[in-house]
């Protein structure tokens, strides 16, 4: 029986365009088995779960369960805790080590998604960390494919990796986000995941195996995909975007650190033919977005 990946891969589904949306990402240490939807069926307090998750409801903050790959123990007497803003302006990443999770609820969650920590916890210094979906409770193919990746980089020993309970996009695992720029990556061997994390350490991003920025919207994620083809530029922060809607689809300004602009024209459409979003769901056509056209404009 093919798998959601498998059929994916055949139907040369894009990938760009296709990175869950955060302005900030609050990643809690929770080791044990996960459930589907984590936040709730882990072993982490389920009434804690899910008053974090109405906590960062509409403030741009995704949160995600994470875990060091490999034999754990089920509980930990203290959670690590990264929480990273992934804006271009002004990317970072903190972390603190916490007694009790129930200690987050006590964040300023719109603040957070705005890109102010409040001096949370500490400065992460270092290189990059991999964040590698492996939770098989929500797709298997993220826990066939994800955990001998994650496993893979960690035993490499060149990045801080973790395994993570949800990225969005489970046929195109495995896939891996990447702070602090937050990009997503999928379809990735072992080697593209090094070179993606090689990159990464020299503060660029690697077009040919990304899903998008995730502080972008999807069409302006697109719109920085067709710009970075065009032009070869792989600084991660060289370029913004600036959308606006336009009709049935979004015109987005992207604008480079050196003064050039272009104006990118995004139209949205079903995925044809129908293919299962993940495995076990019915087939479906998930939302593609297409860069029309795009104009250099004047500087």
């Amino acid at each position: 029986m093919s798998t959601c990946t498998t059929l994916s891969r055949e139907l040369t589904e894009p990938l760009a365009a296709t990175a869950a949306t955060a302005t900030t990402w609050l990643l809690l240490e929770q080791p044990g088995p996960w459930g589907a939807q984590a936040l709730t069926a882990s072993h982490l307090d389920p009434e804690l779960g899910a008053a974090l998750d109405r906590a960062a409801e509409g403030t741009g903050v995704r949160i995600a369960l994470i875990r060091r790959p490999g034999r754990h123990a089920d509980t930990a007497a203290r959670h690590e805790v990264l929480i990273a803003h992934t804006s271009p302006a002004d990317p970072w990443v903190r972390r603190a080590r916490l007694d009790s999770p129930a200690a987050l609820l006590d964040l300023d969650f719109a603040a957070l998604g705005a890109g102010r920590h409040d001096g949370f916890g500490a400065e992460h210094v270092g290189g990059p960390i991999a964040l590698v979906c492996t939770n098989g409770r929500r797709d298997r193919c993220c826990a066939l494919l994800g955990r001998p990746l994650a496993a893979d980089l960690a035993s490499a020993g060149h990045s801080e990796v973790w395994e993570v309970t949800h990225l969005g996009g489970h046929r195109f695992s495995p896939t891996m986000l990447v702070l602090p720029h937050g990009y997503a990556y999928g379809r990735l061997t072992a080697e593209s995941a090094k070179e993606v994390l090689a990159a990464t350490a020299a503060g660029h991003t690697t077009p040919a195996h990304s899903r998008g920025r995730s502080y972008w919207p999807r069409p302006s994620q697109a719109a920085e995909q067709a710009v970075r083809e065009l032009t070869g530029e792989a600084a991660a922060d060289a370029l913004t975007m600036r959308q606006v809607p336009d009709g049935d689809g979004w015109t987005v300004e992207v604008a480079h650190t050196d003064g050039r602009r272009w104006r990118a024209t995004v139209a949205e459409s079903a995925s044809e033919p129908p293919r299962p979003e993940s495995c076990g769901k019915a087939p479906g056509t998930p939302p593609r977005m297409d860069v029309t056209a795009l104009d250099a404009l004047a500087g």
